[in-house]
């Protein structure tokens, strides 16, 4: 699949808001978990202080140590989306990809229209090679998302991988559609034009492209290629 796509379509996870601003001014994450250790001492059922446990474990790379931790927030409160989410990141970080799915499952099953854990839930899909329960959740999530683009640029990114080309080019239509002036959007069409020998189009793209104020430069690669 498109490395630019992924770059674009990772969650990314932004641990600073789970932790608290008195740990941001600690010398470091170790020490932030110690003092988080001590704390969960005194209060073991406090579900905040374990969940920012667990963002500082991932924050430290200790991923069997954060899945730990919110499977312990999970005892505590079984609906808890925070620990489903985050937990469900952890095990696609260790390969645990059938538990992700499970976590991403049991997150879409109280929150069925959030975008990252849709999103999530495909790409475990992927990596576990089920090729139309990929693209069923990548329909769901351009149908839940209809103005987002990035929903169109993902579909878009898997069907180039299994190589779908017309139905990956109709979507990275709509995608810039809605984002006209993403230049990873634009060479990643142009790509696939270029794959299947379609250069006057591609080259036309790239031409539309710089008109809507996409730098030349951003494009080099792709023009040289047209050539």
């Amino acid at each position: 699949m498109d490395c630019r796509l992924y770059r674009k379509s990772i969650i990314l996870l932004v641990f600073w808001c789970l932790v608290p601003s008195m740990i941001w001014g600690q010398t470091s994450w170790r020490d932030s978990l110690a003092s988080l250790n001590r704390a969960i001492a005194l209060s073991p059922r406090s579900t905040d202080l374990r969940l920012k446990k667990a963002a500082v474990n991932i924050e430290l790379g200790q991923w069997d140590y954060a899945v730990d931790e919110y499977g312990r927030v999970l005892d505590i409160d079984p609906d808890c989306l925070a620990a489903l989410y985050f937990r469900a990141y952890a095990h696609t970080h260790l390969r645990h990809l059938d538990m992700a799915r499970n976590d991403y499952e049991r997150f879409l099953s109280l929150a069925p229209r959030h975008f990252e854990a849709r999103l999530g839930l495909a790409m475990v899909k992927r990596q576990l090679g089920r090729q139309q329960e990929t693209l069923d959740e990548l329909n769901l999530l351009v149908q839940q998302h209809p103005d987002s683009a990035l929903a169109y640029a993902a579909r878009a990114g898997y069907e180039t991988e299994i190589k779908q080309y017309e139905t990956a080019l109709f979507d990275w239509d709509e995608a810039l559609q809605r984002r006209p002036k993403s230049a990873d959007f634009v060479v990643s069409k142009v790509d696939i034009l270029l794959s299947m020998n379609r250069n006057d189009e591609a080259w036309a793209e790239l031409e539309a492209a710089m008109k809507r104020g996409i730098p030349r430069a951003s494009l080099k690669d792709w023009i040289d290629r047209c050539k």
